[in-house]
């Protein structure tokens, strides 16, 4: 069974920073593209960032380039989101996706097979 566990999510205030890690089992990771979402309350969930598989190309939505690094340890088999300069409107539920190799649409929610639990961010002014 494929599992999909986030962790690092916490309640910071606005120019901190936080790590997320997204730990996988029951699949091969290294060929998976790797995807991070988020949704705050009456929100849709949107693209954060997406890394390809086998530490392929990485990419971002717009709002977030410059302050987050998609990354990932095939070895570990984790993704992580490193969330630099937060702002309050980061605050979300953050959700880690996976699609075996490469998604037809990967900043569509719909392109992915497997989803975390998610885990809160809360950013204070």
């Amino acid at each position: 069974q494929v599992q999909l566990v986030e962790s690092g999510g916490g309640l910071v205030q606005a120019g901190d920073s936080l790590r997320l890690s997204c730990a996988a089992s029951g699949l091969t990771f290294s060929r998976y593209t790797m995807g991070w979402f988020r949704q705050a309350p009456g929100k849709e969930r949107e693209f954060v960032s997406v890394i390809s598989w086998s530490n392929g190309p990485t990419y971002y939505a717009d709002f977030v380039k410059g302050r987050f690094t998609i990354s990932r340890d095939n070895a570990k088999n984790t993704v992580y989101l490193q969330m630099n300069s937060l702002k309050p409107e980061d605050t979300a539920v953050y959700y880690c996706a996976c699609r075996f190799r490469s998604p037809t649409s990967w900043r569509n929610v719909d392109a992915y097979d497997y989803w975390g639990q998610g885990t809160q961010v809360t950013v204070s002014s």
